[in-house]
């Protein structure tokens, strides 16, 4: 039976002027979540393992950066199915096995009514054949007498499932309208109730009748028929919950109960009951942590005051500071009983939510205006923290240390983080591997960190750690939930950083690359050098594992510049030493022209030849060697200038440059690279062939069209000059460009020919140019 224990819907929230919480009013009307979108999109910036050191019974309640609950894994909003299994196995013990899982799970949680009475038909010899044939009832081991209990119950539960189940519905969806309540169902169930004498059942049919009071009516009729004033929830809770045993459906009724202090205001009381559902098991914890809510201090505590025990005043606290205050439940806590295992998920939240905060300090980002006052809400959480780790007084010691040396790490202080990894080395267990490997990893950070200048020595030290990082990295090395991957950047930069200083830009680069590194030639054969050398150092070959390029991504980004420097041959050289070309396919032929640029269309059209990157230095060498050689000089300087200008950012080729290390974005000029943006954007070389093409043309026709590609040349500088003056804009923002020189010359000396027309017809610029519209 899908029976719930709490309804929400979304909460609004705004500051209490007296106490630290957040104001949350939940009204409870209907079954299933009303659930408002968690922030999202930001990733959990955290080196620090929960998992280590916290019953997993509390994972859902780790800290989450876009989530309510730690990774958004858990079924918040499945309240129908929350209790499905405890519900089977209860029943599976009332019938001592007597009828299969499966079968059960069926009537209870799947049967409509039909189904039911077909179940029962079958039991009592009315029919011969079960529906569905997975469903099996062997009568012959069956007690009937709870058959028929379970069939009574199943038809009084399958109405009250109306009103109290239905399917979870977003914060904007409109609520479902819920069909009226049968006005007998009450007397029904308070009549079955009545007369049932098995105690089992007896106490289901209580939950039902405190269920149907919580979802339908506030009052009680006495059996004159009058009103009387006792609302019939508290009614029905409080005269039976002596009687039954205190088990999931005891706090299961228990839970309505407190969801009803909570519509009515009561929210000391309400909270206190949630407590107690959220103390009973770990399916209860999460609908009971949803709906606690501290409205005021005063509320907070009048709901203190309730607590009967030590025990139940620390679920209060920790159920605070899973809420608001961490800081201030742990040393209540503390105080309480400093070896409650409900203070570790609180000392995780801290570090976890501390390591967020902390982040700008990673990433030496300036703080801002509010930094005091995080500053001195950082020296009490640090305070805190260190003082009872100093105590080690509590369960898990190596936790606390741990915990108080990360803490230190964050905000600076390595002395003392070191102080406190120390005393936790010593405390650490034994052949847990996660505990060993989250120390490891913090005291990596602050070794790391702690590094001022690095030498032979240092590397060699240093080399063994770098190396366990990397090996995480790449699934060598296996731990699971270890929160490892910011500390690769953290302490590549770091290293990054000194070797800048120290003037050494290779390893700088290999733990943090940098693009204008790759705008010396000098630089990047030094790379190459490395990568091929055939004994490296240990340390040597850690280091290349953090670089992020191949050698043949290198090879091809040397044969990209020696071929923008008109090096064919050295560039063909490069190339060809590339074994996995990527790309390895242009999209268009980048020997051809086109009047307007349309690279969509050159890409779809049909390719007699295909090229590669390594075919096309090859066609372009063969040119240049016929073009040096004299022959066809109008021919070949024509297919050089098509050859550059598409391979430009304006061309069909752009896809020649777009290389693991110039990167591919494309939309604007302006967007590229910004070391290689003038070296894929320049219009000079294809202007010089195209000139170099007209001044050895035959005729005027091919006069004409190699002024209109220079023409174009001319207007793409003049785009190109905008993006460098105008780095906020496209260039579809830019002013329409003047005519140039070669506009007039087409004008004034080939307006006779045919390509003229074309030109005339397909070229706006040029048109305006000609007519002044």
């Amino acid at each position: 039976m899908n029976w719930l224990i709490l309804t929400y819907q979304n909460l609004t929230r705004k500051a209490s002027t007296k106490f630290l919480l957040i104001f949350s009013f939940c009204t409870l009307a209907i079954a299933g979540i009303v659930w408002a979108c968690a922030d999202s999109g930001e990733e959990n910036f955290s080196m620090f393992s929960p998992e280590a050191f916290v019953a997993k019974e509390y994972t859902p309640f780790f800290y989450d950066a876009s989530y309510w609950y730690y990774s958004g894994n858990v079924e918040v909003d499945d309240n129908n199915n929350r209790f499905n299994d405890q519900i089977v196995s209860e029943w599976d013990a009332y019938f001592n096995d007597q009828l299969s899982k499966p079968t059960l799970r069926y009537l209870l949680l799947k049967a409509s009514q039909k189904g039911i009475d077909s179940a029962n038909n079958y039991v009592n010899g009315k029919i011969t054949k079960l529906k569905p044939d997975s469903i099996q009832i062997n009568t012959s081991k069956l007690d009937k007498a709870k058959f028929n209990n379970l069939f009574a119950y199943l038809k009084l539960a399958k109405e009250c499932e109306k009103f109290a189940v239905i399917a979870p519905y977003g914060w904007y969806d409109t609520p479902p309208t819920l069909p009226p309540v049968s006005a007998k169902l009450e007397s029904s169930l308070s009549s079955a109730f009545n007369n049932s004498k098995d105690p089992f059942i007896k106490q289901r049919l209580w939950f039902q009748l405190v269920r149907y009071y919580f979802f339908n009516d506030d009052t009680i009729k006495s059996k004159t028929g009058a009103i009387d004033n006792k609302a019939g929830i508290l009614v029905w809770f409080n005269n039976y919950k002596g009687t039954f045993p205190q088990n999931l459906t005891y706090y299961r009724a228990m839970g309505y109960v407190a969801g009803y202090y909570r519509r009515k205001g009561n929210y000391a009381l309400s909270n206190y009951l949630y407590s107690r559902c959220y103390d009973y098991s770990y399916e209860l914890k999460i609908p009971s942590k949803f709906s606690f809510h501290a409205q005021q201090e005063t509320d907070w505590r009048a709901t203190l005051k309730l607590a009967k025990t030590n025990a139940e005043k620390i679920t209060l606290w920790h159920m605070l500071g899973m809420e608001y205050d961490p800081v201030r439940a742990v040393k209540e806590i503390a105080a309480l009983d400093p070896k409650s295992d409900k203070m570790d998920l609180l000392l995780s939240r801290i570090i976890n939510m501390s390591e967020g905060e902390g982040e700008s300090n990673f990433s030496g980002k300036v703080a801002d205006s509010t930094q005091q006052a995080i500053k001195k809400a950082e020296v009490t959480e640090v305070n805190l923290i260190d003082s009872i780790a100093l105590k080690n007084n509590n369960t898990k010691p190596y936790y606390w240390n741990l915990a108080a040396g990360y803490l230190n790490y964050i905000y600076k202080d390595y002395k003392k983080a070191a102080k406190f990894y120390d005393v936790a080395k010593k405390q650490l267990p034994a052949n847990d591997k996660l505990i060993t490997a989250q120390y490891k990893l913090l005291t990596i950070l602050l070794n790391i960190d702690e590094l001022q200048r690095i030498d032979s020595k240092t590397e060699a030290k240093i080399t063994e750690p770098l190396t366990w990082l990397v090996n995480l990295r790449d699934g060598k090395e296996k731990i699971a939930a270890l929160r490892f991957d910011p500390a690769l950047g953290i302490c590549a930069n770091h290293i990054a950083q000194i070797y800048q200083k120290q003037g050494d830009w290779l390893k700088a680069n290999c733990f943090k690359d940098s693009i204008t590194f790759y705008t010396d030639s000098s630089h990047v054969q030094k790379l190459v050098d490395l990568m091929t050398k055939p004994q490296k150092s240990a340390f040597e070959t850690t280091m290349l594992r953090y670089y992020p390029h191949t050698l043949d991504e290198l090879y091809y980004h040397q044969a990209t510049l020696l071929t923008y420097k008109e090096e064919v041959d050295k560039a063909l050289q490069k190339m060809s030493l590339v074994k996995k070309m990527s790309p390895d396919t242009l999209y268009a032929n980048p020997f051809n022209s086109r009047l307007n640029d349309c690279h969509d269309c050159d890409h779809v059209a049909h390719q007699k030849q295909k090229f590669s990157p390594l075919t096309f230095l090859k066609t372009m060498q063969s040119i240049k060697t016929d073009l040096k050689a004299g022959k066809d000089v109008y021919r070949n300087a024509w297919l050089l200038a098509n050859a550059y200008y598409n391979i430009t950012y304006y061309g069909n080729g752009r896809l020649f440059y777009q290389s693991a290390i110039i990167g591919a974005i494309d939309f604007d000029p302006g967007y590229i690279s910004a070391p290689f943006q003038k070296m894929v954007t320049s219009q000079n070389i294809a202007e010089k062939y195209y000139l170099l093409a007209m001044a050895n043309a035959q005729t005027d026709e091919q006069k004409a069209r190699c002024t209109f590609m220079a023409a174009k040349c001319e207007r793409n500088e003049y785009y190109n000059q905008y993006s460098a003056n105008n780095k906020n804009s496209e260039i579809e923002q830019a002013p329409v460009p003047t005519s140039g020189k070669y506009f007039a010359d087409l004008k004034n000396h080939y307006s006779n020919t045919k390509y003229y027309q074309e030109v005339l017809q397909e070229c706006g610029y040029f048109k305006r140019f000609v007519t002044g519209k």
